[in-house]
């Protein structure tokens, strides 16, 4: 079963701003109004771990439907392969950020306006089940739930994050 689209693609009018999102061809969910009180504000459930490759669509995903811009986005080092440090993005080029004090789980989007955007990355090798719940649940109001509390109740493992990378080819630490 594949997450319907529940609303359409286009940035809404602020009549509608609180219906949630869910884009089904990017495997992304967003919750449409920013809530600082909850822990994430969407789901990502990306095709693989390459950076490069999975992040210029979610950048214009977001765009499109927040009907923001975004210029930086910070990832966990350790989970994430080919992590440039710009992506190319319609006529600009966007920051990547990546860090290791970050909760692996998470990716956050900055913007030249609002509030960062955090969502909750589901591993590409995740079951579809437990994957659309994720997305569906996401795009709900989730205040007073954690990321633990998430992952539960779409039946994800809380430690559902990749193993982290280690090392580096040539043997050093990274």
């Amino acid at each position: 079963m594949t997450p319907t689209l529940l609303s359409q693609p286009a940035p809404l009018g602020s009549a509608s701003s609180a219906i949630p999102r869910v884009d089904s061809t990017l495997r992304l969910s967003l919750h449409p109004v920013p809530n600082r009180r909850a822990v994430v504000d969407g789901t990502w459930w990306p095709c693989s771990r390459d950076a490069a490759a999975e992040l210029p669509s979610l950048i214009a995903a977001v765009d499109r439907l927040l009907d923001r811009v975004t210029l930086r986005i910070g990832v966990h080092w350790d989970v994430w392969q080919s992590i440039p440090r710009r992506i190319p993005a319609r006529g600009r080029r966007v920051r990547i950020g990546w860090f290791r004090h970050t909760d692996p789980r998470v990716i956050t989007l900055i913007f030249a306006t609002g509030e960062p955007v955090v969502l909750l990355v589901v591993p590409p090798d995740t079951a579809a089940g437990p994957a659309e719940a994720t997305l569906k649940l996401t795009a709900q109001d989730t205040t007073g739930l954690s990321i633990d509390d998430i992952l539960t109740v779409a039946r994800l493992p809380p430690d559902h994050a990749p193993p982290l990378r280690g090392t580096a080819a040539d043997g050093s630490a990274r």
